[in-house]
């Protein structure tokens, strides 16, 4: 599970590097514009994604393995809704995002087969409190990122922008 987490970072991470290079091309207004996406506009989805992550990661830090990996992460504030603009413009965004992928980088790195069995306990943004198995719980990290990209993915298609290839199949080894 170590290697497969460890090959979903370097694919979100160069992901996301492609997808906000692409949005680049858009004007303000498309960037920000409601599109009807489940965040509105390109911009909200690329918050919410990084919301979702922060969300996440700081989670993991409550961990008592206490993976150094996650001390940026401990610094910031939770954000207050899953709608919460972290950044009001792509390139502070960006810079964000890429900052917040080498800490994922970094935290999968730090997985162990020991953590990953472990549990995690932890509440909601609804308060609810829940305890759920570690792996898959990192698992859910990479498939909220993807099926979220997927919307930017697709609204950046819609504006003529061209991503690139998606496929994870890309960032695999050949043996």
């Amino acid at each position: 599970m170590k290697e497969i987490f460890e090959l979903m970072a370097s694919y979100n991470q160069l992901m996301n590097k492609n997808i906000y290079g692409a949005a680049c091309a858009l004007s303000e207004a498309d960037l920000v514009g409601d599109r009807g996406a489940f965040f509105g506009s390109v911009l909200g989805t690329l918050n919410h994604i990084l919301v979702g992550d922060i969300i996440w990661l700081k989670r993991f830090a409550k961990h008592p393995v206490a993976f150094s990996s996650l001390d940026y992460v401990r610094s910031l504030d939770t954000p207050a809704s899953l709608d919460t603009t972290l950044c009001s413009t792509l390139s502070a965004l960006a810079e964000a995002r890429y900052v917040m992928d080498d800490v994922i980088v970094r935290f999968t790195s730090e997985l162990t087969d020991e953590v990953l069995s472990s549990s995690l306990t932890y509440c909601n943004t609804k308060g609810i409190k829940a305890t759920k198995n570690v792996g898959s719980l990192v698992q859910h990290l990479f498939n909220h990122q993807t099926h979220h990209r997927g919307q930017v993915s697709t609204l950046l298609n819609q504006s003529a922008v061209n991503v690139g290839v998606t496929d994870l199949l890309m960032s695999i080894a050949d043996e």
